[in-house]
């Protein structure tokens, strides 16, 4: 599947921009994988892959407990779309295979 691999990700945040790894694997319409960010790694939930439509959700603790909400598009080796944070809306981030 497209969306399989290793990807780079920058995310613009209130914050400013944040970089994160991606490590994806599909299986149906199901997308596991890992995120990592300054150093920790966490399992994505709630994963779905449709085409190159892709969604995934990941909790994390830094800077605040937050459940950050993906949705994007494959388009070889790239990959973008909008990161939902909660209360705070939506941000854009993009991403290129490793």
């Amino acid at each position: 599947m497209a969306v399989d691999g290793n990807w780079n990700l920058t995310m613009t945040t209130p914050m400013g921009e944040r970089k994160a790894t991606l490590s994806l694997k599909s299986a149906g319409g199901t997308l596991t994988g890992t995120q990592g960010a300054e150093g920790n790694s966490t399992e994505i939930f709630d994963g779905s892959v449709n085409g190159d439509d892709v969604a995934w959700k990941v909790s994390i603790t830094n800077p605040m407990p937050l459940t950050l909400d993906f949705s994007g598009k494959v388009a070889g080796d790239s990959i973008s779309g909008e990161m939902g944070i909660g209360p705070m809306g939506s941000f854009p981030f993009t991403g290129t295979r490793a």
